[in-house]
């Protein structure tokens, strides 16, 4: 079937019209990337023009809905082996406004201070915009919407990790992935200047282009945006249940994601997943998925690549070990400061010790 038309109302909430009166119903980060002309396969047991959320399946290129969603198992085990505890998880695309809002919680943990606010909202009974921390009032009356959260853009799509069994006082979202088309240029600091246009040297050109540039007509943008690589723009774990592996979790099931929905657009087939983070050379939870360093950005952060198929993994090999840079560091970022201890040459034994 062709597509016809979008409406994005929300980023929880759009429509998608097809040819036959069809009428569908989707979150707007989902509807926001198929195009007028796209041709898409759509299964479904109704026979009415409007199928609601839980009525039908569509696939264009790569599934589109229903999103995805996967429920797994944490363990967490003793140093000395055995397990100590386990969460249940599910890892799904945010799609309902509650999500949002906890994404823009989670955001508070990191960013948000008298100067830095971490979200933009809106009264849809009298159109005030009012960027904020948390929901404001509104002097109408009205219940202010979310309408976005800073630092992401129109074509961001987010991965939340949901606590599947958990207590009252437990929070309900434990952290988030948020992906992101690549950066439209990037450049490297190399020892006295700038190396322009480092990542076109490494890679094929058009894995990163065209892709997602801003400006005021952003669907246009969105639907020009055609890319072989995704970038990993934010990973952000509750403050609760952090050193519990749940970043570097986030960060296999953003992989996962990639490599099954060709996000955040899934119009092409992934062969890269990349990030500019500068965590990274304090804490190496991308290095333990994988990931490997390239190098710096003119502004000095690290970037790290995961190849998802084997020409990736021939480019970025040929990169490490004939780039002079590169083949200094051997792809590797993060170097422990502490040396090793030897361990003790036996059992501790308590002599002379009583209780009480």
């Amino acid at each position: 079937m062709r597509v016809l038309g979008r409406r994005v109302y929300w980023r929880w909430f759009g429509e998608v019209f097809l040819e036959g009166g069809l009428r569908l119903r989707m979150t707007g980060d989902a509807a926001k990337w198929l195009r007028p002309g796209d041709r898409v396969r759509l299964a479904t047991e109704y026979h009415k023009p409007l199928l609601d959320f839980d009525e039908y399946a569509l696939k264009g290129a790569f599934p589109v809905w229903p999103l995805f969603s996967r429920t797994l198992d944490h363990v967490r085990e003793s140093p000395l082996g055995g397990e100590v505890y386990r969460y249940r998880l599910r890892a799904r695309e945010a799609m309902y406004e509650a999500d949002f809002e906890a994404i823009a919680e989670l955001e508070q943990y990191h960013y948000a201070s008298e100067k830095e606010v971490v979200a933009l909202w809106v009264c849809p009974r009298c159109g005030k915009t009012r960027f904020a921390n948390t929901k404001p009032p509104c002097e109408c009356g009205g219940e202010a919407r979310l309408k976005e959260i800073r630092g992401s853009t129109p074509a961001s799509r987010f991965l939340i990790l949901e606590l599947v069994e958990r207590l009252p006082f437990e929070p309900r979202i434990l952290g988030y992935v948020r992906l992101d088309p690549p950066i439209p240029r990037m450049h490297r600091r190399v020892p006295g200047g700038v190396e322009r246009n480092i990542r076109e040297r490494i890679f094929p050109k058009d894995w990163f282009h065209p892709t997602f540039e801003g400006g005021k007509d952003w669907e246009s943008a969105l639907d020009r945006v055609h890319t072989a690589a995704s970038r990993i723009a934010r990973v952000v774990v509750h403050p609760d249940y952090r050193s519990e592996g749940l970043g570097a979790l986030l960060v296999e099931l953003a992989l996962a994601w990639v490599k099954e929905r060709a996000v955040p657009e899934g119009r092409r087939e992934k062969h890269l997943v990349y990030t500019v983070a500068q965590m990274a050379r304090y804490h190496p939870f991308f290095e333990k998925v994988g990931f490997r360093y390239l190098f710096d950005t003119a502004s000095g952060r690290p970037v790290l690549a995961y190849p998802l198929t084997e020409e990736a993994e021939h480019y970025l090999e040929r990169f490490l070990k004939e780039d002079p840079y590169a083949r200094a560091h051997g792809g590797r970022l993060f170097v422990s400061r502490f040396g090793r201890v030897r361990g003790l040459p036996g059992s501790i034994r308590l002599v002379g010790v009583r209780k009480g």
